[in-house]
């Protein structure tokens, strides 16, 4: 192991269940970090005035994290405090980041890229100007860990990048973590969707103009390149770009140079591109809608971002951090619902995915996201469930899915015959929801009727469901007030 440089910032490590691991060491020192391990806290104040951070194992709650910051404090000392934890307390990690930990890492994470990340985060004066902040970053499923670590590689090489991948999977925050992890991250990043802007105007965005060019000029303009000089460039949907501005942004990149609309000065360029799409660009090219030059000019790296469906283990992180970032109370899904999260396709993706829960902080009051206020794009234009719940699944995201709590549930395994001839519950036309409230009652109807027609008794559906027998009995009243057909359990 190389000896960590003398102006490495120094980590105390307080970690009173393990010692430091030989390989958390190892990780430190390749992404520059010195690390101190201390065993009490009269040491850890005694060494934190020349330490850049604490990091800090957690179980159980946010109160060793709380108990240190305040020790600092008095000690009056404002070291940050990244804080461990395991990688299925999912609520704590999110408890932690509410009580103002710098940031929270996995306790078995030793990826040396996870450290160097700290870097940034502990200098303010690495923001970029003329950009708003990125949000924290989900990467918990193993593709989406694997395409991370290839991002902060391609991010230290002054290379274009071409970023593929379906609407809403998460294109720009991809082309931000580019911007963040390079030497450019001091510049601006700005952003232009070539889909958005009407073809007459996208040149003038992108070159800009000098004064009298054309009527209405008034003043000289800078376009969206000379913006961006020093940083990074990000044309999202390039696929649609107009064929005749394709030919002079090819001359931009190959000449790393430009002059203004109706201007004579050729200014020089220094910025990275970005560009990104949802289209089969080499079909584009056979059908003639896409230069293959330019093609080959932008995708120097081409990284293809997978849909959310393919990568599941993002799914219920991406699901918290939605709920944590509009509102700082601690929140909690119930194992059905996370089920219900795992198991629907999400065609609209990370997008999609916010918007239900944005829809699931409406109809909630008690911060515990149920199956009852899980309302899917596809059963608000159709009438229809997303999907049954499957109480298995429920198990199932328990026993796999990292950061998820463990269902109290009894489990019900079903038979080859109940999955073939169980039908999910569908609603009828008559009662489609007119507005909000009926809507949310008829959500939590239809769960109330997968449940039934899965347990063998309404006392195990109760328990199921996390209500008791009596608010069975007067919500299955309800059901029947209604006329919506009942289940032969009833």
């Amino acid at each position: 192991m190389k000896p960590t440089p003398a102006s490495a910032p120094l980590a105390l490590w307080l970690d009173p269940e393990k010692p430091l691991s030989p390989e958390h060491s190892q990780a430190l020192h390749t992404s520059g970090w010195a690390v101190m391990p201390v065993h009490t806290l009269d040491t850890l104040v005694s060494h934190a005035a020349d330490a850049a951070v604490v990091v800090l194992h957690l179980s159980v709650d946010v109160t060793r994290l709380k108990a240190v910051q305040q020790l600092l404090q008095e000690a009056g000392m404002n070291t940050p405090v990244v804080a461990r934890v395991e990688r299925q307390e999912l609520e704590l990690a999110v408890e932690a980041s509410q009580a103002g930990a710098l940031a929270v890492l996995a306790a078995c994470d030793t990826r040396s890229a996870s450290w160097m990340r700290l870097h940034s985060l502990l200098n303010p004066h690495a923001a970029r100007t003329n950009t708003q902040p990125t949000r924290n970053v989900v990467f918990v499923d193993p593709a989406s860990q694997h395409l991370l670590a290839l991002a902060q590689k391609v991010a230290q090489a002054d290379v274009t990048a071409l970023l593929v991948g379906p609407t809403g999977s998460g294109k720009e925050v991809m082309a931000r973590v580019l911007h963040e992890a390079s030497a450019r991250a001091r510049g601006p990043f700005v952003a232009l969707n070539c889909a958005a802007m009407p073809e007459n105007l996208i040149e003038d965005m992108l070159f800009g103009h000098d004064k009298g060019a054309f009527t209405g000029a008034h003043r000289d303009q800078k376009g969206l390149f000379e913006q961006a000089q020093g940083g990074t460039l990000f044309l999202d949907e390039i696929g649609e770009m107009p064929m005749h501005l394709q030919s002079k942004l090819l001359r931009v990149l190959q000449e790393r140079q430009l002059t203004r609309l109706g201007g004579q000065n050729v200014i020089q360029l220094n910025v990275r591109i970005v560009a990104a799409t949802n289209k089969d660009l080499k079909q584009a090219i056979a059908e003639r809608e896409f230069r293959e030059d330019l093609y080959y000019r932008i995708a120097t790296f081409r990284m293809r971002l997978l849909p959310l469906c393919e990568r599941p283990g993002d799914i219920i992180p991406l699901a918290m951090q939605c709920l944590s970032q509009h509102d700082h109370q601690v929140w909690r899904l119930h194992p059905q619902a996370q089920a219900m999260l795992l198991q629907y396709p999400w065609p609209g993706n990370v997008r999609e995915l916010e918007n239900v829960m944005r829809r699931a902080m409406v109809l909630c009051t008690d911060h515990h996201v149920t199956p009852a206020h899980l309302m899917f794009d596809d059963w608000l234009t159709q009438a229809a469930p997303a999907a049954a719940v499957q109480p298995q699944a429920a198990d199932a995201v328990a026993a796999d899915q990292p950061g998820m709590p463990a269902a109290d549930e009894t489990r019900w395994v079903p038979t080859h015959s109940d999955q073939q001839t169980q039908a999910p519950y569908q609603v009828p036309p008559s009662v489609a929801p007119a507005d909000l409230q009926s809507a949310v009652r008829l959500n939590e109807h239809q769960v109330i009727m997968a449940t039934l027609a899965s347990t063998p008794s309404k006392t195990e559906a109760a328990k199921r469901l996390g209500i008791s027998p009596r608010t069975l009995r007067y919500k299955m009243a309800q059901l029947r007030e209604h006329g919506l057909a009942m289940a032969a359990a009833c």
